[in-house]
């Protein structure tokens, strides 16, 4: 665990532990959980609930990853790729979406590691239906929607291959989310925070979030890099074929290019995830204050900073879990929507092997080994400017009911922390 995450954890048992019977009242809308005179919760309380948050999250929203790194990862089709191409064009121009290893009577495999094979037909039967057959394979191999590629991947590589990379996915999603939440939670809310001294109220939810992810994103990179590329894979899932295949790939990339190889993306990653996560805090914060504000209003009531805190620390969980339920949920989709484009470069880039990077050519690059703007032109230039959004509604249907069950689950948890730790306090 990161050096952020364990202040954060050794600052708040601190404060539960030495400073439980001595409260004071806020002075500011950022002041902690102690100065408000709420029963503190230990950082492990903390970490409990973003695991139990992790768990849940990632059983429940790990096929619409699936989808959404297929989506992204697939070339982009042409109708030029779906019509036969003649037996003399040279093999380095044919599309790695020609695959058609499942209908070729008799195949000719080229470099004998291609992904596509060249139809060799025996008989004038075989002639007739092999562009066909092409055809009909590219079709089986791409997606159109999210849906459709969900049934793709049910029909045609059994279902359980909707969960295609769920073990690092949670090896993963729990350090990343207890580095995150407990990491935000200091930078929030701590006395001890230099954005609770130097940051305005309205802006720290932007900048604690973005700070938080920046530490959880450096530790998990490697692990990131692993999923992303196990779920890339095509095929049925078995066996433990693809797990080993992807594992020896990362380890030959290692010994060529070496361990920074494993940050390869971390960039893009950052590009993506501290925009986003900065969006989605402070979009968190202001659709929570709303609902709750609303509520009080119901009742005849006007609420500043600490009578909204002292609300909320009296709700029933049902009001809790459904509040952070719908803020999550609405900010999440769209600081998702806006930072897509940065998962499209992120995903493509970690999806890059390490056998055949360079184009031929001396000195030439593969346009995902270039910066990240030039690369996020490239895909315009040659995509279009939708060829940013490519696998946007996978995206945002993962991200909402992610960020709604994870927020939901710690918020909830906490709740139920705090009063175990009231009625612990009372007897």
């Amino acid at each position: 665990m990161s050096a952020f995450a364990a202040e954060a954890a050794r600052s708040d048992d601190e404060v539960a532990a030495g400073q439980r019977h001595d409260r004071i009242a806020g002075t500011g809308g950022n002041a902690s959980d102690d100065e408000r005179g709420e029963i503190e919760i230990t950082g492990a309380q903390k970490m409990l609930s973003a695991v139990s948050g992790s768990l849940l999250t990632s059983l429940l929203v790990t096929p619409l990853d699936v989808v959404r790194v297929r989506l992204q990862s697939q070339p982009n089709v042409s109708p030029a790729m779906k019509t036969p191409i003649p037996h003399t064009a040279p093999f380095s121009n044919l599309p790695n979406t020609l695959g058609v290893t499942s209908c070729c009577r008799e195949v000719f495999w080229v470099n004998n590691n291609a992904t596509f094979c060249v139809a060799g037909p025996a008989n004038v039967d075989s002639l007739a239906s092999g562009p066909e057959c092409a055809v009909e394979e590219v079709q089986r191999r791409n997606f159109t929607s999210t849906l459709d590629g969900l049934r793709k991947i049910a029909r045609n590589e059994g279902f359980t291959s909707l969960w295609r990379g769920l073990s690092p996915t949670l090896v993963m999603a729990i350090p990343a989310n207890v580095i995150y939440f407990a990491g935000y939670d200091w930078l929030r809310h701590s006395r001890r925070s230099p954005i609770a001294r130097y940051v305005p109220d309205g802006w720290a939810p932007l900048v604690a979030g973005s700070l938080a992810r920046v530490s959880a994103a450096t530790v998990i990179s490697p692990v990131e890099m692993f999923r992303t590329r196990l779920q890339a894979s095509g095929g049925s899932s078995q066996s433990g074929s693809l797990f080993s295949s992807t594992l020896r790939g990362l380890h030959e990339m290692v010994n060529h290019q070496g361990y920074g190889s494993l940050w390869r993306g971390l960039t893009l990653t950052l590009w993506r995830d501290v925009p986003f996560s900065g969006l989605y805090w402070w979009g968190y914060e202001t659709v929570r204050n709303g609902l709750t504000d609303a509520r009080a209003r119901r009742q005849g009531q006007a609420l500043d900073v600490h009578a909204r805190s002292r609300s909320r620390s009296r709700e029933h969980h049902t009001t809790t879990l459904t509040d952070s339920f719908v803020a999550g949920a609405t900010s999440g989709a769209v600081a998702a929507l806006l930072t897509t484009p940065f998962d499209v470069g992120k995903t493509r880039q970690q999806v890059l092997q390490h056998s055949g990077d360079r184009l031929p050519g001396a000195g030439l690059l593969r346009p995902e080994e270039r910066s990240m703007p030039r690369f996020l032109w490239h895909i315009v230039t040659e995509e279009g400017a939708a060829g940013l959004w490519r696998g946007a509604t996978a995206r945002c249907l993962k991200v909402a009911p992610a960020c709604a069950i994870m927020i939901s689950s710690y918020e909830v948890g906490k709740k139920m922390a705090r009063g175990m730790n009231e009625r612990g306090e009372s007897l």
